[in-house]
């Protein structure tokens, strides 16, 4: 695994991932402060499901108001995003503070989800979607 110290700046480095999105995550202590691509949490991702998402690992971890969060994510949907958010966020605590590790272990919120989207075959529309049958 990467580096458990801190940055030159003082702050922890991260890498979050799911489906096609990579999230970079630079954590620093603070006041709770949370952007994403330069804009706040609740501009960037919009419904509140994937913001309780994004900041699953702050609220498990009670750390919301300790660290000032920049997340530059690039790549997939929203959806994907907000879960690569989260992944990077609990790598970075996990490096602030080894004894988050377990907690946030227990909440799954370590292991990057494999589900990726299953590629189209050749003579179907989709991926397992075929043309509708017919007997004559």
């Amino acid at each position: 695994m990467a580096d458990k110290k801190q940055n030159k700046g003082g702050c922890f480095i991260a890498t979050g991932r799911r489906k096609k999105s990579i999230a970079r995550v630079r954590m620093a202590a603070g006041k709770g402060s949370f952007t994403v691509n330069g804009r706040s949490v609740e501009e960037y991702l919009q419904r509140d499901t994937l913001i309780l998402i994004a900041k699953q690992a702050l609220a498990i971890t009670n750390t919301a108001d300790k660290f000032d969060i920049s997340v530059n994510v690039v790549g997939g949907g929203i959806s994907g995003q907000a879960g690569a958010i989260c992944h990077g966020i609990a790598r970075a605590l996990v490096k602030s503070n080894e004894t988050f590790k377990k907690e946030l272990k227990d909440a799954g919120l370590l292991t990057r989800d494999p589900r990726m989207k299953e590629r189209k075959k050749y003579g179907l529309k989709k991926a397992r979607k075929a043309s509708q049958f017919s007997k004559r």
